[in-house]
């Protein structure tokens, strides 16, 4: 449904609808977009320096916040291919789009394993 919606977008809609684009969008996606790349940037960093002293699970965590720095790279990605108007870029992209959340999903999960496991 999701990538159905996308498709929609990407061929210019449906009919002719015009829609009206607040002002404050392109700030707000802009600005979410730099603190969650940030953020996922910081998490892996002191994940990885902090995994020796708290044990696996921390590295876990560690690869779940890199997987979710690449989602933000392929997001980055998905956009220049919709400014580009590569229409083949932006159908592979948006083939594997969450395939770096459910690796992150995955890490957290054997993170949180390794987590409750007694050393």
């Amino acid at each position: 449904m999701f990538v159905a919606s996308l498709i929609l977008l990407l061929q210019g809609g449906v009919g002719n609808t015009n829609v009206h684009v607040p002002n404050y969008f392109g700030p707000t996606i802009l600005g979410l977009f730099v603190l969650g790349a940030v953020g996922s940037l910081v998490a892996a960093v002191l994940g990885f320096a902090r995994a020796r002293a708290f044990g696996p699970s921390t590295r876990w965590f560690s690869f779940a916040a890199v997987c979710l720095l690449l989602f933000h790279v392929q997001y980055l990605a998905l956009g220049f291919g919709y400014i580009t108007n590569d229409k083949d870029l932006v159908i592979t992209l948006l083939t594997f789009f969450n395939i770096f959340i459910v690796l992150a999903a995955i890490c957290a999960i054997m993170g949180f394993i390794r987590l409750t496991t007694p050393r």
